[in-house]
């Protein structure tokens, strides 16, 4: 816990310090339109910092559910945006953006009725994003990205005998998804 309030402290004294200029595009908040098939929500929001660079927050849950593993908790993606297109603007071009996560799972393995196992999940790690983001109208984003990533974590047995934690909650991965939001 201690973590999460360090990472969204510093991402808040950031965007805070930096975000300098009033110009109607330097905020957004989207939605990740292909989470729901994944039992996931991620909702994100994103403030113009300099002409070329964004910090972008995202917030998630999962409530996972597949024949004999239940997966629900809630995730934490500061990120930090680099604009690389011609025109230098935040918010509307190609972007680099480099991020962390914090994850804190609930898991429940039940692959017997009469043995269920629980456990938590706490991860921390990071990666890379490269995407595209497009503004419609100076109203509607459209958002596209893809990048490596590393989690590490601690799993802690509540009930139960040993879990099997699916790969893309630890060790190397893979985090790509669309958005779509509302610039202002």
């Amino acid at each position: 816990m201690k973590k999460i309030c360090a990472v969204i402290a510093l991402f808040a004294v950031a965007v805070g310090a930096k975000a300098q200029d009033g110009t109607s595009r330097s905020n957004a908040i989207k939605v990740n339109i292909f989470s729901p098939i994944a039992k996931t929500g991620s909702f994100f929001y994103e403030r113009k910092v300099t002409e070329s660079s964004s910090a972008q927050l995202g917030v998630g849950f999962t409530a996972y559910n597949r024949e004999n593993i239940k997966i629900s908790g809630i995730f934490f993606t500061p990120e930090y945006r680099f604009y690389l297109s011609n025109n230098g603007e935040a918010l509307n071009g190609f972007y680099v953006g480099p991020y962390v996560r914090y994850q804190n799972l609930t898991i429940e393995e039940n692959e017997d009725p009469n043995a269920i196992s629980k456990a938590t999940l706490s991860t921390f790690g990071g990666g890379v994003a490269v995407g595209r983001q497009w503004v419609f109208g100076n109203i509607v984003t459209l958002d596209v990205f893809l990048g490596p990533n590393y989690n590490s974590g601690k799993l802690k047995i509540k009930q139960g005998d040993d879990i099997d934690v699916p790969g893309s909650f630890q060790g190397f991965g893979l985090r790509f998804g669309t958005t779509l939001g509302i610039a202002f």
